[in-house]
């Protein structure tokens, strides 16, 4: 089936190899690169370094380079796909794999300009601010977008098999495109600084309890949707499902709580690979319709895993702060959570030819 992102470019042109060359998806995944360490230094010097009170730093440095990086890259994808003089017209004939990647360009452009007037209006954002400011919500959605340009680029070759170059590629480029709303949601997120309850006997709603129900919730949404959208499009490759969430664990504590003991983190990059195992060997013993396969999925893993971080923590601190109440239904709703987003995110219509 043709999709949109395989539209052939400027009217007249004929197409006779792949939409995009090798060379243009592995630049891009540099420049992406690029774009998205100079975040996570950025978000590092910030979590470790309270008195930053300046615009001008270093990370930023990396960060507006990459920024820079990635715009030319993707003016030099664009150089053989325009005329002389762009148009409206041929700027909309451009394949959506491209289009998507420009987007976050202008959204990239658009918050890092708001960012430096705004520091200098209303100065540096901290704790929760830095998640909220609009500009930096630009420059993230700016981001994610940008880093998504090669796995898009990939989705126009044909086939539902993924070389091991393309799964590589694919890989990090779903990595570089998640890493920055996990950054950016550390206020609702299971990887971050909290991993078990505050140990009250009767949490309130509106409580760091309360925040930590929803950032397994959410989280368990952030890690499913890469995995769910690479697996729309292709089967699978062996270990990706794991690198794609034990990665983001890894890096996030990492950045913000490496002081801290490693074996929240620790437990979900054990516990990931044995589910992906489990689940493979179960695919190869019971057949299954597809979509039962994949809601299975959301079914099982999020409380495996979240059931995993939380029986350590008992076994590590005596105690996994909630009681029985609040463990079971927890668990119970990362479930529920996991297959609401499968189901949702396995309906999303395919983009159809233009």
């Amino acid at each position: 089936m043709t999709t949109s992102v395989e539209r052939p470019q400027v009217a007249g042109a004929v197409t006779t190899g792949p939409v995009f060359t090798a060379r243009e998806r592995w630049v891009l995944l540099v420049a992406s690169a690029w774009l998205v360490i100079g975040l996570q230094l950025d978000a590092y010097a910030h979590a470790t370094t309270p008195e930053l009170e300046t615009f001008w730093t270093p990370w930023h440095g990396v960060l507006y380079s990459g920024i820079a990086a990635s715009g030319f890259t993707l003016l030099w994808i664009m150089k053989s796909r325009l005329p002389a003089i762009p148009t409206y017209q041929s700027l909309l004939a451009l394949p959506n794999a491209l289009r998507i990647p420009l987007a976050g360009m202008a959204s990239l452009l658009v918050g890092g300009g708001m960012d430096t007037l705004w520091h200098n209006i209303f100065g540096i954002e901290k704790n929760l601010e830095i998640f909220v400011s609009p500009s930096h919500e630009l420059i993230i959605l700016g981001m994610v977008l940008v880093a998504m340009g090669p796995a898009l680029m990939t989705a126009t070759l044909p086939g539902r098999v993924l070389s091991i170059g393309g799964a590589w590629l694919v890989g990090i480029s779903a990595l570089f495109a998640v890493l920055p709303l996990h950054i950016y949601s550390l206020h609702a997120t299971a990887l971050g600084f909290y991993h078990l309850g505050t140990g009250r006997a009767e949490p309130n709603v509106f409580s760091v309890d309360g925040q930590l129900v929803h950032g397994y919730l959410f989280s368990t949404v952030l890690l499913l949707v890469p995995i769910l959208m690479i697996g729309r499009r292709w089967r699978l490759p062996i270990g990706l499902p794991t690198a794609l969430v034990s990665i983001p664990a890894l890096l996030m504590h990492l950045m913000f709580a490496s002081e801290g003991p490693w074996w929240p983190q620790l437990t979900v990059a054990i516990a990931v690979p044995v589910v992906e195992l489990l689940l493979r060997l179960g695919n190869t013993l019971v057949t299954l319709p597809v979509t039962a396969r994949w809601s299975t999925l959301g079914l099982v893993a999020p409380p495996i895993v979240w059931g995993a971080v939380l029986l350590v923590g008992k076994i590590q601190t005596g105690t996994v702060g909630w009681n029985i109440h609040i463990v079971s239904g927890l668990l119970t709703l990362t479930a529920l959570t996991g297959v609401a987003t499968v189901l949702v995110v396995r309906s999303i219509q395919r983009l159809q030819s233009e």
